[in-house]
């Protein structure tokens, strides 16, 4: 079974949130689903959602996407299984992310912390990864063309100083 990425967005606002999430997936193969649902308005809504996702058999690992008050990644992960990993987006109000709602957990919610999109994604493919040999490839395939980005930008720099 291939395994999904679950990414619930709190509102639509956080579409290209998600969007840049679910690019960085697919470089991994992995399948994608988006969905939108607040855990303060609709939280019959999320709990249904999550209710017929955990029911699928497939592999997966949600992530939310919710500034502000996060109560959406707490709420998530308070009732399911599977990893959720909280991404908020960029808010232009606190200068960046609004993390304080998402590192402050009660006890026994304890969903991860990741700010940048792809990083979210690459942490959901090495969760993956554990089980999957095809997820296992494409994160080592990803993490070497990054080294090997890094080497060659580095040869050049020591060249253009001879």
């Amino acid at each position: 079974m291939k395994p999904l990425i679950v990414i619930l967005m709190g509102s639509k606002a956080d579409m290209s949130h998600a969007e840049k999430i679910m690019s960085a997936a697919k470089i991994f193969g992995l399948d994608v689903e988006i969905r939108v649902g607040s855990a303060h308005k609709t939280a019959d809504h999320v709990l249904a959602l999550l209710k017929a996702y955990e029911a699928d058999p497939r592999p997966k690992v949600y992530i939310t996407i919710a500034g502000r008050s996060n109560a959406l990644s707490g709420f998530t992960d308070g009732a399911v299984s599977a990893p959720v990993i909280a991404c908020p987006p960029y808010s232009e109000k606190f200068g960046g992310a609004d993390v304080y709602s998402s590192i402050s957990m009660p006890s026994g919610i304890a969903p991860a912390l990741v700010l940048e999109p792809v990083n979210a994604a690459l942490l959901a493919a090495k969760i993956f990864a554990v089980t999957d040999p095809q997820v296992r490839k494409a994160v080592e395939d990803y993490q070497r063309d990054n080294r090997d980005t890094i080497l060659a930008d580095d040869a050049a720099v020591k060249a253009e100083n001879r």
